[in-house]
């Protein structure tokens, strides 16, 4: 028994050794990716497929994951209070945050007031006129969208919320149905390895799609771009850091007694993958893995993270925010204090539903001003150039936000292990890069103690298994 037990261990760490040599890979072909944008930007644009690709591919997976997730999740817990308290507490702390967002945001872009002196050319206001598209929805449309046409469709359109849906009704259906219910739970719980399995092979594809999509993005913006419109983009990204490090790091700290660059250095690989994708959901279902083996419930995980990529949204929220002020100075129409905040509470509503989607904040901005103050619609064909740049930072600040929620929220239901996190974060309790799970029968007692947390007989069976 001493001999397989020091035996088992072994696969595990080769399998991470690999795994790190493959996000060094990434970072190798993101620096490829940037060089080959500059040195040849026609052939780099014609690189998006590759990135694109990848994104898509990462996608595929994201409504299977969710659904086995929440399924597991509900259909384990005693109580379907408990879900319900999770989902009140999580879209109360979502609107608060956007909020703050917001108002962060509002001060920094009134202090920076960078749109002054730009001219607004006819070649741009036709720019900024093609991004009004489909992607804006009204809010109405937005919330008749989360229903799907079958319980089947909800998979196919990749709809994140029409996912959460369907799983949440079939997590309460199996709970209501107790001991009958135990079969499909174990066969759903099955399909999670596989559905798992199968993304840790196609992350195997990460640096690929890097290189292809950083490639595309240098070479469509061009160091031009970068040189005009500078004192916008550094002070997004700055504002992005500070609202990171100081509100989120603070509040983790506060409340959940958690450090924010431990955490972040566990989810490094993860914003190293939106980096390289400027896509907060090529990293979701890593996401929602990761939260569970940190120590959070199924049921806290399930419901935060999925609701938190179309509800908590706080780079966007800055994003909107900040190009808002930056357009309506730069038309020479700057708004006053009375005109900015009905704009940005609108555009709040607006950008519910623009998921992790590269380019959907754009989209959102377009539409959410076309419907408030068409005037300024003219103007977003200044920012077009240094989108995608802003677009990173956007997807880091959201993954960020989501990813300090999700504790915060498991620290306020009381659905978090304290000793599991804090063996997670110092090292002593590493994720398994093979199979993206925390029960599979290589990770030993650690993650037995978890798993008890939110589910008990099924686990119990499978680990027999």
């Amino acid at each position: 028994m001493t001999s397989t037990s020091a035996t088992a261990p072994a696969a595990p760490k080769a399998k991470r050794d690999r795994t790190h040599y493959l996000y060094i890979a990434v970072i190798i072909a993101v620096a490829l990716g940037i060089a080959v944008g500059l040195l040849a930007p026609d052939f780099a644009t014609e690189l998006k497929p590759l990135g694109t690709g990848f994104v898509n591919l990462i996608k595929m997976m994201i409504s299977p994951i969710i659904f086995c997730t929440i399924v597991l999740g509900i259909g384990s817990v005693r109580k379907a209070a408990k879900v319900g308290a999770v989902g009140g507490i999580a879209l109360g702390y979502f609107l608060v945050m956007s909020v703050v967002a917001l108002a962060i945001g509002l001060v920094v872009g009134n202090i920076l007031d960078p749109g002054t002196g730009l001219a607004v050319t006819d070649a741009v206001k036709e720019t900024g006129q093609a991004q009004v598209d489909a992607e804006a929805k009204s809010t109405v449309d937005f919330l008749m969208g989360i229903i799907p046409t079958t319980i089947v469709s909800a998979f196919t359109a990749g709809e994140v919320l029409q996912t959460l849906l369907v799983a949440l009704l079939c997590g309460f259906a199996l709970q209501a149905m107790g001991n009958a219910g135990q079969p499909v739970l174990r066969g759903i719980e099955h399909i999670q390895r596989l559905v798992f399995r199968v993304l840790a092979m196609i992350m195997w594809a990460a640096p690929v799609g890097a290189f292809g999509a950083i490639a595309a993005v240098t070479g469509s913006a061009g160091v031009d771009a970068l040189k005009s419109l500078a004192v916008l983009m550094l002070g997004f990204y700055v504002t992005c850091v500070l609202f990171i490090f100081l509100v989120l790091g603070t509040m983790l700290r506060v409340i959940a007694g958690v450090n924010v660059f431990s955490l972040f250095k566990y989810l490094g690989r993860e914003f190293l993958l939106i980096l390289s994708t400027s896509s907060s959901e090529s990293a979701l279902p890593r996401l929602i893995a990761k939260m569970e083996h940190l120590g959070v419930s199924k049921p806290v995980v399930g419901i935060t993270v999925p609701t938190g990529y179309s509800f908590n949204l706080d780079g966007t929220m800055i994003y909107m925010t900040m190009a808002s002020l930056f357009i309506a100075d730069a038309m020479g129409t700057p708004m006053s204090i009375g005109e900015q905040i009905p704009l940005l509470l609108f555009l709040l509503v607006a950008s519910k539903g623009a998921a992790g989607v590269s380019g959907a904040g754009l989209a959102t901005l377009a539409g959410g001003l076309q419907s408030h103050k068409p005037a300024l619609v003219d103007g977003i064909g200044l920012i077009v150039g240094i989108d995608r740049f802003m677009s990173e930072a956007r997807a880091l600040t959201n993954f960020a936000g989501n990813a300090v929620a999700t504790v915060l929220i498991g620290t306020w239901t009381k659905e978090i292990d304290r000793e599991r996190v804090d063996e997670v974060l110092a090292g002593r309790a590493p994720f398994d890069e093979k199979t993206l799970l925390d029960d599979h029968g290589a990770d030993g007692d650690a993650d037995g103690s978890r798993a008890e947390l939110p589910e008990k007989d099924g686990e119990k069976e499978l680990a027999k298994a």
